[in-house]
């Protein structure tokens, strides 16, 4: 099959990111629609998007058992599948608390936990940059931290928010790790992609009827955007940009995704006119500018991406 030509690779990859960008907005409607804040209702929207996945991509379970990989790349999609799982619990609770600039630009610093990570793990040396990158990074958490708890915000945990949000970058981060080394085992992406879906949906399903009021009772806008949640932000958004990762560097593909915060936040803006502090507007910049000199420097960007 021929390659496809850089302008349909750009083309899929601004869709994937566009996608991904609306997820948060998704989050926020059906919270609204619901009227309820918390984990439980979390729950129910972090399960169901992985439900709906799972079953659009049964008929992808035939590549799993047709490729014949070492049992290690299986445990390793299964840990991510339950990375996933916990990545989604956390950043989708955190948009009960904290504004859509802060819990997006949070939660898109895996790049630097990846970086520690593999400095813990496999004893890679973070290079100088790479630090500066980090300690940037966290300045701007700071500033975020300290512009959420203004007395003028409209959310009433922030902090709790912001914790949740920073969680899920680092479970997220997790995620990219196992998908890395279960796909170095020989395991297909699509193989990859039902192993790790199907498991985050298996853990996170009885959740709803353990901690919350399970999967029914919610009005049909709140099932509505449920589903274009699991259609353009799971399937469409993650589909393209693991797709595109195979024409592109994978260090444009990380830097690329920085682009969800600004998306995200200018869809909040224009949606439901949330206006971030300007300290929460200086840190959510100033992590991104961190972010950014930590992927460029960093050995992990062609590993771990």
């Amino acid at each position: 099959m021929r390659s496809p030509q850089l302008w349909q690779v750009t083309l899929i990859l601004t869709l994937g990111i566009l996608s991904v960008s609306s997820t948060a907005i998704f989050i926020r409607l059906a919270l609204q629609a619901s009227g309820t804040l918390g984990l439980e209702f979390s729950l129910f929207l972090a399960a169901s998007r992985l439900i709906i996945a799972s079953v659009v991509l049964l008929p992808a379970w035939r590549t799993v058992v047709t490729n014949k990989v070492t049992p290690k790349a299986y445990y390793y999609a299964i840990g991510a599948g339950f990375s996933l799982a916990l990545h989604f619990v956390c950043w989708i609770t955190s948009l009960s608390f904290t504004s859509i600039a802060a819990s997006t630009t949070l939660v898109t610093t895996n790049p630097i936990w990846v970086a520690i990570l593999s400095w813990f793990w496999f004893k890679e040396k973070l290079k100088k940059l790479t630090i500066v990158g980090i300690i940037i990074a966290l300045f701007g958490g700071i500033l975020i931290a300290l512009g959420s708890s203004d007395s003028n915000s409209s959310y009433t945990q922030p902090l709790l928010g912001n914790t949740l949000a920073l969680m899920g970058a680092f479970f997220v981060s997790f995620y990219l790790i196992f998908g890395k080394l279960s796909q170095q085992e020989g395991l297909k992406i699509s193989s990859y992609s039902v192993i790790v879906y199907t498991m985050a949906a298996m853990l996170l399903f009885p959740l709803p009827f353990i901690f919350g009021s399970g999967y029914m009772n919610y009005s049909n806008s709140v099932y509505f955007y449920v589903i274009l949640m699991a259609i353009f932000s799971q399937l469409i958004g993650h589909t393209s940009i693991n797709w595109s990762v195979r024409y592109i560097s994978p260090t444009l593909i990380t830097l690329a995704i920085l682009f969800e915060p600004i998306g995200s936040s200018f869809l909040g803006f224009f949606i439901f006119k949330e206006i971030p502090s300007i300290l929460v507007l200086m840190g959510a910049i100033i992590i991104l500018f961190g972010v950014i000199i930590s992927v460029l420097s960093s050995r992990y960007k062609d590993k771990f991406a």
